[in-house]
């Protein structure tokens, strides 16, 4: 049986460099995807044009535009690259320039060329749930985050809350912490 051997991460896109490489529908998408769920993101995009609606979702978020066509010195300073264009020679240029820098790097559409995967996400206050499908159905994830947004509930914060004030006031080493709270948490997945 095949499985998902990909592991998640949380990245704290404040903190890192985004160099996004193209201008159009696809750039724009990640973009949106990308300030939807970190809207703190410090993000770069280079193109030799940009669509008007692009250049709106840009004004409103940490995004920097180059109006030039895509040369190696762009990759300087930056920690994770998405590339966008509809040139596949620029993109895999932008690819190869990446693994030759060991910078983590995203072809859109494009699985064989990606360090990394822009999944399904689903925020509630301050719980997140990232949904991957292995690259394969990009649909898939959109349906299960639009499951998950439904059933999880819009009060999920006070509950995290309430639990990480909770731990805070448990006596003992890690390990009886970490049974206490399993203790207590149990009834969240218990089957009735």
């Amino acid at each position: 049986m095949e499985r998902n051997n990909l592991y998640p991460v949380f990245l704290k896109t404040s903190k890192l460099h985004v160099l996004i490489v193209g201008g159009g529908n696809v750039a724009e998408e990640k973009l949106r995807f990308l300030t939807k769920s970190s809207p703190d993101s410090k993000v770069t995009m280079v193109s030799p044009m940009f669509r008007k609606q692009t250049k709106k979702v840009a004004a409103n978020f940490d995004v920097k535009l180059i109006v030039d066509s895509y040369n190696q010195s762009y990759l300087k300073g930056k920690h994770l690259v998405i590339a966008t264009t509809d040139v596949p020679e620029v993109n895999l240029k932008v690819y190869n320039d990446c693994r030759a820098l060991d910078k983590l790097v995203n072809v859109a559409d494009n699985p064989p060329y990606c360090d990394f995967y822009m999944g399904g996400i689903v925020t509630k206050g301050n719980v997140k749930i990232a949904i991957s499908t292995n690259g394969k159905s990009p649909t898939t994830a959109k349906r299960l985050r639009q499951f998950f947004e439904e059933v999880i509930p819009e009060d999920i914060t006070k509950m995290v809350q309430n639990l990480n004030d909770y731990r805070k006031t448990l006596k003992g080493d890690f390990e009886e912490k970490v049974n206490k709270m399993n203790e207590i948490t149990q009834s969240l997945v218990d089957k009735s």
